[in-house]
């Protein structure tokens, strides 16, 4: 039987040292490596073309949510699972739109790990549960209240751009780099979306943009 082949990346080597000894238990999985930081997972994965990597969302430098977006693109057969102790649902949509195929709390029971692991190597989605009911309430009220066709014919095209940026987790600063503008400008044209849109917070934009399809979930 081949194994399932796990990459793990988190910042605490303690951390990474508790996953090893929980998998390692585990008769059909093996590690095959670790990172400590977003951009080593993504030179890693590159190389290793792990079955599953265990990412981590919060680290210094390149964090989670881009190293997700750019091993699934570079190695999109690598399911991404998160493991975090964030349970808010910006991180957590931020994670499903960077591709992750599942998200898990550090609070989670171990067996709850092991199992999510299973289906990511299987191409299944894991939603913890309280996640789970965030996305299923979201989709809930969308059908109450209707799109708020808020209008993304009212945005420009630069505006559909930061947008999009912001929704994939980029901030302030990164999209200004990443567009050749100042943060000023960026700053404007973040008002002027969540004017438009009429949105209250990165969360909602999130959103907007998953159900928009300016972010993609495969």
């Amino acid at each position: 039987m081949s194994r399932i082949r796990v990459f793990l990346v988190d910042d605490h080597e303690i951390v990474r040292a508790g996953i090893k000894v929980l998998l390692m238990a585990e008769e059909d999985m093996e590690i095959i490596g670790e990172a400590a930081s977003g951009q080593e997972a993504v030179d890693l994965a590159r190389r290793l073309r792990p079955d599953v990597v265990v990412m981590d969302v919060q680290m210094p430098g390149l964090n989670g949510i881009e190293a997700t977006r750019q091993i699934t693109s570079d190695c999109p057969e690598c399911a991404v699972l998160a493991l975090t102790i964030h349970e808010d649902e910006q991180y957590f949509f931020q994670m499903l739109a960077a591709g992750a195929m599942g998200y898990v709390p550090k609070r989670a029971a171990p067996d709850d790990l092991v199992r999510a692991i299973r289906e990511a190597s299987q191409g299944n989605v894991f939603l913890y549960p309280s996640m789970a009911s965030a996305l299923v309430a979201d989709h809930l009220h969308h059908i109450r209240t209707g799109d708020s066709e808020a209008k993304t014919e009212l945005l420009t095209q630069r505006e559909h751009e930061v947008l999009t940026l912001i929704a994939e987790g980029l901030h302030n600063r990164e999209i200004a780099e990443r567009l050749t503008v100042s943060v000023k400008t960026v700053e404007r044209h973040r008002e002027n979306i969540m004017n438009k849109l009429q949105l209250h917070s990165r969360t909602e934009l999130v959103k907007y943009a998953i159900r928009k399809g300016l972010i993609d979930l495969e």
